[in-house]
């Protein structure tokens, strides 16, 4: 994703090996002084600065990123707990006498949705209003409802003080094993009759 990446190596065929690599540190932000043309300083949320003192945060962050995606490739191998959590991501939930409908992995609306949350991108930054909207033809209040008809039903999860979000586990494994399902089994069968 821009500046950064993630990397994965098999080293000599039995480590498995993650990194997450950036050339831009100014993509991430972290609390920290920011000293201003008329010589105060504040202490608040900025873009990192490339010098010794922002690596411990840099590494905090990067090192995040790197749990998120192992835990997203790890929901690969095992699709008997991703049906289960399949069927509660399906059903309709009512919230303060608000209904929220189950996501329909054949509906063409849920899947893009569904299909834009599975890009592993998302476990770098994290997934804001906007980024449906530059993969999606969704006008912004959709995309709001969207995101909170996620969130009731928990596969994502909003950071505090952010308008930032990230995939839960139950989201990880619920979207890829639907999408497995759908795409190595459903549609094969259906194609041979």
């Amino acid at each position: 994703m821009g500046a950064t990446s993630i990397k994965m190596y098999d080293k000599f065929g039995i480590i498995l090996r993650i990194e997450t690599s950036t050339n831009d540190v100014s993509e991430f932000q972290h609390f920290r002084e920011v000293q201003h043309r008329n010589g105060d300083t504040t202490k608040k949320v900025a873009s990192m600065k490339k010098n010794i003192y922002s690596l411990f945060p840099l590494a905090g962050l990067l090192k995040a990123v790197n749990r998120r995606y192992l835990e997203f490739i790890s929901t690969f191998d095992d699709p008997t707990s991703g049906v289960k959590n399949l069927n509660k991501v399906t059903q309709d939930v009512a919230v303060e006498n608000q209904n929220y409908k189950g996501f329909n992995f054949f509906s063409n609306q849920d899947l893009g949705l569904l299909i834009v949350l599975s890009k592993g991108e998302l476990n770098i930054n994290g997934l804001r209003n906007q980024y449906i909207r530059q993969h999606l033809p969704w006008n912004a209040g959709k995309v709001s409802r969207m995101l909170k008809r996620l969130r009731v039903h928990g596969l994502i999860k909003k950071i505090s003080g952010n308008y930032k979000y990230y995939l839960t586990k139950l989201g990880k494994k619920a979207i890829t094993t639907g999408l497995y399902l759908k795409e190595m089994f459903i549609i094969p069968q259906l194609a041979s009759i």
